[in-house]
């Protein structure tokens, strides 16, 4: 039997330090077009100009008339009528206007519109409120894109808006970064699948399946390596297995110091292990390597570690693999709504319930912060900073935390 580490053979390094050795091995996987349709949450790979002027001719802003200025205060003989989707098939004289909706391209020889409210048409004869400027109610060429304009840029991520926006320019392909694909390997002779019987002391893995739906959140494609038992070789071949098949590997479990506790030793013969502890809290035996180009996260075994672990230190990196512009979470000054007591020894990252009351953000915990307790992390939509030390924060203290869902209000 291997003998049980008493030290750890990895220095600690901050969460600062941890955030920058990832970020400088990770670069944006390559790119690739697809439909502007199916486009929903991916990465822009390229800017997209404007093929045209939007509007693309004169256009009505308001349901109204469409006139000439220098006609001024006068009666206008009403000659006709504008829908959105017709053409104006008549050049408007002096003296001379027509009804026109709005979206509907201004005739030849009118140069501004005047509102339906603010007129009044009796007997064919068109009798307007206030003198007009040339341009008064009127969309002009290129007012609300011009064309060879940059729309959006690269690293945006494309939401309903996007969508909106390419197709109102007719752009139907757009290149995107390649979504990750993310091998998941849980490990452990105690795991059991969560449809299989659990004999006595064993656990059932909710760390993988929790785990890939944090790895789909985040725009990854999840791939499921199953349960390893506590065997180097079985361990070895799942994890080159992982290699083969994604452009990430994450593990959940074995890393830390226990005889059992065999990834970082595979790791470090398979490749490159940056860092093996870290001052953090909850997931101080996190763990980062590189194999092959590829990175690889070695997780802690307790739920809560993991998943905390993955939002803070896995998820940014998924995000700047996709050529996320902006891979981390937006992070917020809280104030606190109870009393807060930090770890003595780790800056601690605990499960908050943010809310936005009385112009300011408010922050409750979750109840028990252990890390085995899947439950301090239900509802939670925040993770606060709490800097190491052995003060009490007091309720109303502020302290910046990481929004990682909608606010409350």
């Amino acid at each position: 039997m291997a003998e049980m580490l008493r030290e750890s053979p990895y220095p600690m390094v901050s969460i600062a330090e941890a955030t920058a050795t990832i970020m400088a091995h990770t670069r944006p996987l390559a790119s690739e077009e697809i439909e502007t349709f199916s486009a929903l949450g991916r990465v822009l790979a390229g800017d997209i100009t404007s093929p045209e002027d939007i509007p693309d001719v004169p256009k009505s802003a308001m349901d109204g008339y469409a006139l000439r200025a220098a006609d001024g205060l006068a009666p206008r003989r009403v000659v006709g009528e504008l829908t959105a989707g017709g053409f104006a098939e008549v050049m408007l004289a002096p003296g001379e206007a027509t009804r026109i909706m709005t979206g509907a391209p201004l005739p030849p020889g009118a140069d501004a519109m005047i509102p339906v409210e603010l007129t009044t048409e009796r007997d064919g004869l068109l009798y307007i409120q206030r003198e007009l400027q040339p341009g008064d109610y009127v969309h002009v060429v290129g007012q609300d894109v011009r064309r060879g304009q940059t729309v959006l840029t690269t690293g945006t991520t494309i939401g309903a808006a996007e969508i909106g926006i390419l197709a109102t320019l007719g752009i139907t392909r757009i290149p995107v970064y390649r979504q990750p694909r993310v091998a998941i390997l849980a490990t452990g002779d105690e795991v059991v699948e969560p449809g299989s019987p659990r004999p006595a002391g064993a656990v059932r893995d909710s760390n993988r399946y929790a785990l890939m739906a944090a790895v789909r959140e985040a725009g990854g494609i999840p791939v499921s390596l199953g349960i390893a038992r506590d065997d180097r070789d079985v361990q070895r071949q799942a994890i080159l297995h992982g290699l083969d098949q994604a452009d990430v590997l994450i593990t959940s479990g074995g890393v830390s110091m226990g005889t059992r506790d065999l990834i970082k030793p595979l790791l470090a013969e398979l490749g490159t292990v940056h860092f093996g502890r870290i001052a953090f809290k909850p997931g101080k035996p996190t763990t980062f390597a590189t194999i092959g180009g590829k990175l690889v996260f070695g997780l802690p075994g307790y739920p809560v570690s993991s998943l905390v672990s993955f939002e803070v230190f896995v998820r940014p990196a998924l995000r700047a693999l996709q050529g996320d512009a902006s891979p981390f979470r937006p992070q917020i000054e809280v104030t606190l709504a109870e009393p807060i007591r930090p770890s003595p020894d780790r800056p601690e990252y605990q499960r908050i319930i943010v809310r936005y009351q009385a112009g300011r953000f408010t922050a409750v915990t979750t109840g028990s912060q252990s890390s085995s307790r899947l439950l301090s992390l239900r509802g939670a939509n925040g993770l606060l900073l709490v800097p190491a030390g052995d003060t009490v924060y007091p309720a109303g203290s502020t302290l910046p935390a990481l929004l990682t869902g909608p606010l409350i209000v």
